[in-house]
């Protein structure tokens, strides 16, 4: 099994090669080849996971060769329990993503060259064991997604893809920041970016001198790398691009978007600032806890008020980001397995839903519950499309966290874990659950029952390749939401170790 996880992160860029270098005008042969691609890697994945060994929280799959050996950067990659369910699901999605694209029409082989590459990228921040090279699998993730928004977009794409790179941007160079004071506080040894070196609390002690007053390096870098994160979750109020990506992205972007970039975010929380920095973590975890209830309460506010479908289902993604926020601030057993939990279960589910609003919208052309013009967008598509109706109802309900299904049990994991710590703001943040629920249910009584709007008449219901795609992801938020076992095994020690190293403080 050694070098697997070199396959897994270079098989996209040599899928990206061998499109670029297809015939242009042999579309079929690029969606194919990027068919095989992300299968392979799927498959390569599943492997990963059967192998995987559950009883130990070291990295395994380990890969170390020297890099800028000047400056001791390696290319370092290894994953543990936390890592194995993202690769899951970055591998997951972008699968169902090549098959939902198989309509695009616009620079084909550009696009599919672009979402294996980013898919790359992807694995590489999630694998890295090198600082220096989860920095740089980072930013490169912005190209692939820049274009992706800019070109295959919708209407105000280079807004929004101008937006979501300055944004992340912006936060990637305060990370850059806390990566250099790291390299020059560890004495520029052979270890100054190793992820595993740094972590364990050996800054508590440290102090920094910033405009002539003495700080601790600790907390200073801290918050440094915490808006790095905070931007790519997104946490209130670094929220502001997300809205504008999802809505103009094309929608196997918005999938990988909300199912595995925003993950990103919360991963560096666990991969990075929380274990290297655990003293200011567990010092600032009321303030991540009331970062998390705002998110939680303003993006479900939100997305009540929205007509655009789209743009409903992406501030309910704040909201539910803001739950996995929470389970980090708890800093226990229950609240970090729920967080992790939440970033997969979220994953899928809010796949479903952008899935789902794609879907529909290739028949409209518009996002509209309620038009611009006070006019009925959709309407009555329950008697119309049985199909999509069900597969419809699963999603939402599992956004929903409904009992039985995958939402369910991470946000319990999540409310079990807070409660001792941030009782009132454990009582306040069930009110994002309860408006979760009436916004999702208010849109589902717009758009699928009452009288059909006849401009929709001539819809088709979801063909054969519409359900294929959408049937693991039906599978996962229901098993899932049954017997969570599989994943909580998966993570359970990992997890484990960093909420012991955090306690300690």
């Amino acid at each position: 099994m050694n070098g697997i996880l070199n396959w897994v992160l270079w098989l996209p860029i040599i899928g990206a090669v061998a499109v670029l270098l297809a015939p242009k005008a042999k579309e079929n042969v690029i969606r194919m080849i990027t068919l095989v691609t992300t299968s392979v890697t799927l498959l390569l994945t599943v492997l990963l996971y059967l192998k995987f060994d559950t009883s130990t929280a070291d990295m395994q799959f380990v890969t170390k060769i020297p890099w800028i050996t000047q400056f001791h950067i390696n290319y370092h990659l290894g994953i543990d329990g936390i890592t194995m369910l993202m690769t899951f699901l970055n591998a997951l999605l972008f699968f169902i993503c090549t098959l939902s694209s198989w309509t695009v029409e616009k620079n084909v082989k550009a696009y599919f060259a672009l979402l294996l590459m980013l898919q790359s990228t992807v694995f590489g921040v999630f694998f890295a064991l090198d600082f220096f090279l989860f920095y740089v699998y980072w930013e490169v993730m912005l190209i692939p997604m820049f274009f992706l928004i800019g070109i295959w977009g919708g209407e105000n794409r280079e807004y929004a893809a101008i937006k979501f790179f300055l944004y992340t941007f912006f936060g990637g160079v305060f990370m850059l920041i806390g990566m250099v004071a790291l390299y020059y506080a560890t004495g520029k040894g052979p270890d100054s970016f190793s992820i595993l070196a740094l972590q364990g609390g050996h800054f508590v002690k440290e102090t920094i001198t910033l405009f002539g007053y003495t700080l601790s390096f600790e907390h200073v870098f801290f918050w440094f790398l915490f808006l790095g994160f905070a931007i790519k979750v997104p946490v209130f109020p670094f929220h502001t691009w997300l809205p504008h990506a999802h809505v103009q992205a094309p929608t196997a972007v918005s999938v990988i978007l909300a199912g595995v970039l925003l993950k990103m975010g919360t991963y560096g929380f666990l991969r990075i600032a929380f274990p290297i920095f655990p003293q200011a973590a567990v010092d600032s975890s009321t303030i991540i806890a009331v970062l998390g209830l705002i998110s939680v309460i303003y993006g479900a506010f939100c997305a009540m008020a929205q007509d655009d479908v789209k743009k409903l289902v992406a501030y309910s993604s704040v909201s539910h980001m803001g739950f996995v926020m929470l389970g980090l601030a708890a800093m226990t057993s229950q609240g970090m397995n729920g967080a992790v939990l939440q970033m997969f279960n979220h994953g899928t589910s809010t796949a479903m839903m952008f899935l789902l609003i794609g879907i529909i919208y290739e028949r409209s052309h518009h996002r509209w519950i309620v038009k611009p013009d006070g006019s009925k967008g959709y309407g009555g598509l329950a008697s119309q499309l049985p199909k999509y109706t069900t597969v419809f109802i699963i999603g939402m309900f599992a956004s929903m966290g409904l009992p039985g299904l995958s939402g369910f049990i991470s946000e319990a994991l999540i409310f079990l874990g807070i409660y001792p710590r941030f009782t009132t703001i454990t009582v306040i943040a069930v009110i994002g659950l309860l408006i979760g629920a009436a916004y999702l249910l208010w849109m589902f009584k717009r758009m699928f029952f009452g009288e059909p709007n006849p401009d929709n008449h001539d819809f088709d219901d979801m063909n054969a390749r519409e359900v294929f795609y959408m049937i693991p992801l039906c599978i996962c938020v229901v098993v899932f939401g049954i017997f969570p076992s599989p994943l909580l095994n998966v993570m359970k020690v990992s997890v484990g170790q960093l909420v012991d190293l955090l306690s300690k403080y």
